[in-house]
């Protein structure tokens, strides 16, 4: 199961206010959340539903489809990661959601089954010599399941805002994710210290075999950045979670291979190949209306908006 369907998850989406919903049956089942948007209603499957087979999907459509009816959603929204359930979106009148996939189609995944040594070996040459020797340059990687800690966090998320433009989540956001995720485990903070400052930091989530690398900032000065600490980082987890016995680690998003140069992953996902991962390719996100002209209103108010 994807840790976005997982018991973890969904106590974390109860945190912010949001209803979530369960339901399953012989080879399916889902977590899904009640979003309430400008205009419209969705509910919202991430990385779901879990099914093993077109039949098994439609059961879990159904059921979603019924509970979206009951709660007056305009539309429903899913993700599922089994690739062979493509053709079934394509033929039940799913629309294919291309300009904002809420989490990502492709990804890479590393398999743990592999030794240790065999787990480094795979890393690119640069990646193995930052996690050989980075703590010859003075900084340490350390992890953390303190909530108080994602300030760190934060702190650095915010200089990357400021550099960069990019929009991350709100600061209620990750400490809600702090304050659920980070004590029971499910979670881990990773903070790469030189002295007494972050320079680096990042959050994983753990499901029963899986651990995703979801969120990261970095001290973006020059000084700083030449230290790789970000690389330091991601190497000391995949070790890591090996070592705990998990199955797989999900980089969590990569561009795909037809990307055009100026696409705006382009850039980590070069950075995310170079520690050895296979390239996946999920279903991406698809939407169901239940409300065709509310539908129909909102996809053309977020193509003004774009």
């Amino acid at each position: 199961m994807n840790f976005l369907q997982s018991i973890s998850w969904e106590k974390f989406q109860q945190s912010l206010g949001r209803q979530t919903f369960r339901d399953q049956g012989d080879d399916w089942s889902y977590l899904a959340i009640l979003e309430k948007g400008r205009g419209n209603t969705r509910l919202y499957c991430p990385y779901g539903p879990e099914a093993i087979s077109e039949k098994a999907m439609t059961q879990a459509i159904d059921s979603l489809t019924r509970l979206a009816r009951r709660h007056k959603a305009t539309f429903i929204r899913v993700e599922p990661t089994n690739s062979l359930l493509l053709p079934y979106l394509k033929q039940s009148g799913f629309k294919k959601v291309n300009y904002q996939s809420l989490n990502p189609e492709h990804t890479s995944i590393i398999d743990l089954a592999k030794d240790k040594d065999d787990l480094i070996a795979a890393m690119s040459q640069p990646v193995r010599n930052i996690y050989r020797n980075y703590q010859k340059k003075g900084f340490h990687v350390n992890k953390s399941t303190n909530p108080d800690d994602i300030d760190k966090f934060l702190t650095l998320i915010h200089q990357v805002s400021d550099r960069t433009g990019m929009q991350p989540h709100s600061d209620k956001y990750f400490r809600s994710q702090a304050t659920s995720l980070l004590p029971d485990d499910s979670a881990t903070l990773w903070l790469a210290n030189l002295g007494d400052k972050t320079i680096a930091a990042a959050l994983t989530y753990d499901s029963d075999d899986t651990r995703y690398y979801a969120h990261a900032a970095a001290d973006l000065s020059p000084d700083i950045r030449k230290l790789n600490a970000a690389t330091a980082i991601v190497a000391e987890s995949i070790v890591d979670a090996k070592c705990k016995g998990l199955s797989n680690y999900d980089l969590y998003g990569i561009a795909p291979d037809d990307a055009p140069d100026n696409h705006p992953w382009k850039g980590f996902t070069k950075f995310k190949k170079s520690f050895g991962g296979q390239d996946v390719t999920h279903c991406g996100s698809w939407d169901l209306p239940i409300n065709p002209l509310a539908y129909h209103l909102y996809r053309w108010y977020q193509k003004l908006h774009r």
